[in-house]
């Protein structure tokens, strides 16, 4: 162990020992659902720990050791094509949207977290507005952290998320996609990691003071991080809960 960490140095980062913690705790699940959750979750920890580490401070630091984390990669193309051949149950139901009021209220809900998910895009991209600037320095100065993790993990969200956002909010507007219960759990694990990873990376004391969360925000930035958290793992349980809606659509449906 003592070998590993020397060589390489990322996994001494806040964000370095928050994935390891998150992956003790989702070893062993070999159930379909939380399966699919686990492939999300493993798949996002991946890419942003791959990148950060390419283009971090740590950069100069990496060692053969590194290329270790390589064959990691083809761990979530294998067990997601194992997990998506397996059987699905599910019922006959159909229903517009202002019928199902939970539905609205969680599209409501991922609208506003599409919208967050844009505006630190935006932050971490340098936009000179004024919000973003305050936001950045006052609220989620871990964002400027040199270690990258956070940068690459707010650019997936918005190249990568923000789109899935947007698809999920169809899927719950119009019957018939039946790729969205399956996703949703994918989607749940993926955003669950990422957000464990960031908000304790945030607190960590590991993480240099300069890009610590201040004090004085530490309720709102808590909140804001933990129901941009809540919306993915809210559509994953109505998928599950009740999977007719997302079954392909009759012909009685489309001529409704």
């Amino acid at each position: 162990l003592h070998h590993l960490l020397r060589n390489e140095p990322h996994l001494r980062t806040a964000h370095g020992i928050l994935i390891c913690y998150w992956d003790g705790l989702t070893v062993g699940k070999s159930y379909r659902n939380l399966g699919l959750f686990w492939l999300g979750s493993l798949t996002m920890s991946i890419v942003v720990f791959l990148l950060g580490n390419l283009i971090g401070k740590y950069s100069s630091d990496l060692s053969p050791a590194f290329l270790l984390n390589l064959p990691y990669i083809l761990i979530p193309i294998w067990a997601g094509l194992r997990l998506f051949q397996q059987p699905k149950v599910a019922e006959e139901q159909r229903k517009y949207l202002h019928q199902r009021p939970q539905d609205a209220a969680l599209v409501l809900l991922l609208l506003l977290t599409a919208a967050f998910t844009f505006f630190r895009g935006l932050v971490v991209l340098d936009c000179p507005a004024d919000s973003c600037f305050e936001y950045i320095y006052q609220h989620e100065p871990y964002l400027r952290d040199p270690v990258a993790y956070p940068k690459v993990q707010m650019l997936i969200y918005m190249f990568y998320v923000l789109p899935f956002l947007c698809l999920c909010i169809y899927g719950l507007v119009l019957p018939g996609c039946s790729w969205l219960p399956d996703w949703s759990l994918v989607f749940a694990g993926a955003i669950t990691q990422a957000q464990f990873a960031h908000l304790g990376s945030s607190l960590h004391p590991r993480t240099p003071f300069p890009y610590q969360t201040p004090e004085d925000v530490w309720w709102s930035f808590l909140l804001t991080n933990v129901l941009y958290a809540l919306g993915p793992q809210l559509l994953a349980f109505r998928c599950l809960r009740r999977p007719a809606f997302f079954l392909p659509a009759t012909p009685a449906t489309l001529q409704r």
